[in-house]
C-alpha cells in the first residue's frame, strides 16, 4: 500500500461561550484546527486532526497546512502508511518540532492500519485494560462565584472529578478553589491546574494553603523552562504534582523522572507528536513508578477518538485515580462526525469501528470549513 495524497482542511467549530475556558495563558474561545485526510492506492483513507492553538502549542491550522503541503507530503507520498514507525521517522526528518501537526498525520496512519486489519485501534494497541475512560471537568479560571456556578453545573451533569484553573493571582486562586470546594462538597475529587502560571514561591505557598481543601493534584504549578523548579515544588508540598507543559517529548519524560519533579504525567496524542510517542512516554512513567493521565486541548471528534484508544490500551494511564480530560466534543456547538463519540459526563467509551472508528460528515465539514 502506498500513500498517494494528503489533504488538509482548515476548520473552525464555535466553542459554546459558556464552556470556554480561561487559564493562566488566556482564554480558549476558538480552535483553529486542521482536518487531515491521508489517501492510499488501495482505497483506504486515514483521518487525522491537528488540534493546536497558538498560545499553547505555537501551531495553528495555517502553519500545519503549510508544513504538511510543502514538506511532509513530499516526504511521505509513495511510502507504506501501515509502517507507522518508519513513516514517523520520516515525519521527524521532514520538519523539526510541531508535534500537533505530526500527530494529525500519525493518527491517520493508525486509522489506515486499523482499517486494513478491520480492528478498532485499541485492539491493535494490545486490547482493552478498562471498560471505559473516567473523565473530569475543567473549571474556567473566572471569578470565584462564577467558578462555583460552573462546578455546580458540572456536578449536576454527573462529573465526580474536576480541576480548577489557577495560576493567575495567588489570592484570587485561593478564593476560587475554596468557592468551588464549598459548592461541590467533600465527595467530589478536585485538582488544580496552574498552566505554569505561578512562581516557585507562589506555587509552594498557595498549594500549602490549600491543604485543607483535599486537593487531588497540582498540575504544572510553575513554568516549564527548568525542571528543577517543579522538583522544588514537589519536595515542599504534600499534593501530587502533575507535569503537563513541561512534558512534550520522550526526553522530557526522562528529565522529569531524573529530577524527581513529578508524580503524574499528563500526556496527549497531539503534544507528544502521536499515539506511538505518547505510549513511549507512558512506558517511561510506568518504569519510574509514576501515574499518567490524558490532558486536553479541547480536541474535536477525530483526535478525541485517538485519545480514547490510547487510554483504553495503556495500563500506565491510571484513569481511575486521575481521570482524563477527554471532554472536547462536549464544548463545541457542532460535531464533524457522522456518529458522535460516546462521551458522557464522567465517562468516555471507545468507538468499535475499524481504525479510529469515526467517519466525517462531509456536509458538516464544509459548513465549518475555515
Amino acid at each position: 500500500m502506498k500513500i498517494t495524497r494528503i489533504e488538509t482542511i482548515p476548520v473552525q467549530v464555535p466553542i459554546k461561550e459558556e464552556l470556554s475556558i480561561r487559564g493562566s495563558r488566556g482564554w480558549h474561545r476558538a480552535s483553529p484546527f486542521l482536518i487531515v485526510k491521508v489517501y492510499t492506492d488501495k482505497g483506504f483513507t486515514g483521518l487525522g486532526e491537528v488540534s493546536c492553538t497558538p498560545i499553547w502549542s505555537g501551531e495553528d491550522q495555517t502553519t500545519a497546512a503549510h508544513f504538511i503541503d510543502t514538506l511532509i507530503s513530499p516526504a511521505l507520498i509513495g511510502t507504506d502508511p501501515t509502517e507507522v514507525e518508519r513513516v514517523g521517522a520520516l515525519l521527524n526528518q521532514a520538519v523539526a518540532g510541531n508535534p500537533f501537526t505530526k500527530a494529525g498525520i500519525e493518527m491517520a496512519l493508525w486509522d489506515i492500519l486499523g482499517k486494513t486489519a478491520n480492528l478498532p485501534l485499541y485492539r491493535l494497541l494490545g486490547g482493552p485494560v478498562r471498560e471505559f475512560i473516567p473523565t473530569k471537568w475543567s473549571i474556567s479560571g473566572e471569578e470565584p462565584d462564577r467558578a462555583a456556578e460552573i462546578a455546580l453545573w458540572a456536578k449536576a451533569q454527573g462529573f465526580q472529578t474536576m480541576k480548577v484553573k489557577v495560576g493567575m493571582n495567588p489570592g484570587t486562586d485561593l478564593e476560587r478553589v475554596r468557592a468551588v470546594r464549598r459548592s461541590i462538597g467533600p465527595q467530589i475529587r478536585l485538582g488544580i491546574d496552574a498552566n505554569g502560571g505561578w512562581s516557585t514561591g507562589d506555587a509552594i505557598q498557595t498549594i500549602q494553603k490549600l491543604a485543607d481543601q483535599d486537593i487531588l493534584f497540582a498540575e504544572q504549578p510553575v513554568q516549564p523552562f527548568d525542571v528543577a523548579w517543579m522538583a522544588d515544588v514537589r519536595r515542599q508540598v504534600q499534593v501530587p504534582v502533575m507535569a503537563d507543559e513541561s512534558l512534550y517529548m520522550l526526553q522530557d519524560a526522562m528529565k522529569l523522572v531524573r529530577a524527581g519533579a513529578a508524580d503524574i504525567f499528563s500526556i496527549y496524542v497531539g503534544k507528544s507528536g502521536g499515539i506511538g510517542p505518547a505510549r513511549k512516554i507512558a512506558a517511561v512513567a510506568e518504569a519510574a513508578g509514576l501515574s499518567c493521565t490524558i490532558g486536553s486541548n479541547l480536541e474535536m471528534g477525530i483526535a478525541s477518538a485517538a485519545m480514547i484508544h490510547l487510554a483504553m490500551a495503556t495500563p500506565a494511564i491510571h484513569a481511575d485515580a486521575f481521570p482524563c480530560d477527554i471532554i472536547g466534543p462536549l464544548c463545541y456547538e457542532g460535531d464533524l462526525l457522522k456518529t458522535p463519540l460516546k462521551i458522557i459526563p464522567g465517562r468516555a467509551f471507545p468507538p468499535e469501528g475499524p481504525g479510529l472508528g469515526v467517519e466525517l460528515d462531509e456536509a458538516k465539514l464544509e459548513r465549518y470549513r475555515a
